[in-house]
């Protein structure tokens, strides 16, 4: 991996990361938003603290641990990665409550748009502020978007030291079982 300066890092600030979509996704990852390290090198959750990547892989998403360079191989897994807020920074907690307002307006337009299977956030503290649900736990919600389901991951930021990536592994694995149970040509109506 190459390594990046402090200047580096900081000239990558409010850097737009491209989405990894596709069509007839099974779960669309949401971030909160791009750090500086994923801004600079243009791959998704690629701070090397981050615990997306082994998470992933861990719970059976992925057949082998992918490099956050591969993420472009996440669609022919079914899956793909957004953000809720596009803008890099830092630090999330230098996001406004309008801008994850207007985040989750423009996320359900693009979930509405690319109609995957699943919408999973990671972060639950991001949903809630997103979504205006202030009681929303980790799991399965009840919200849909269209026909699109929405899950409540914990944040595999390396701060998050509620959640070891086992027991991430765990939640993760609950979603994969619920995304492969769900028919592909019919959402549940909400």
């Amino acid at each position: 991996m190459t390594r990046f300066t402090q200047a580096d890092l900081e000239a990558a600030r409010d850097r737009l990361v491209p989405d990894v979509l596709a069509d007839g996704l099974h779960v669309l990852f949401c971030g909160i938003n791009p750090g500086l390290m994923t801004a600079a090198t243009g791959h998704h959750f690629a701070r090397p603290g981050n615990r997306f990547w082994p998470v992933l892989h861990l719970s059976g998403f992925t057949p082998r641990l992918l490099k956050p360079a591969e993420q472009g191989e996440l669609p022919s897994y079914g899956l793909g990665i957004t953000n809720v807020v596009a803008r890099a920074t830092a630090r999330a907690d230098e996001l406004t409550a309008a801008e994850y307002a207007e985040g989750g307006r423009l996320l359900t337009a693009k979930v509405t748009r690319v109609r995957p299977r699943w919408l999973a956030v990671v972060g639950v503290t991001a949903y809630r502020a997103a979504f205006a649900d202030r009681r929303a736990q980790v799991g399965p919600q009840e919200r849909t978007i269209g026909d699109t389901r929405v899950w409540v991951l914990p944040n595999p930021s390396g701060l998050n030291a509620h959640w070891t990536a086992a027991t991430m592994a765990e939640e993760f694995g609950r979603l994969r079982a619920a995304a492969e149970e769900q028919p592909v040509t019919e959402g549940p109506r909400g």
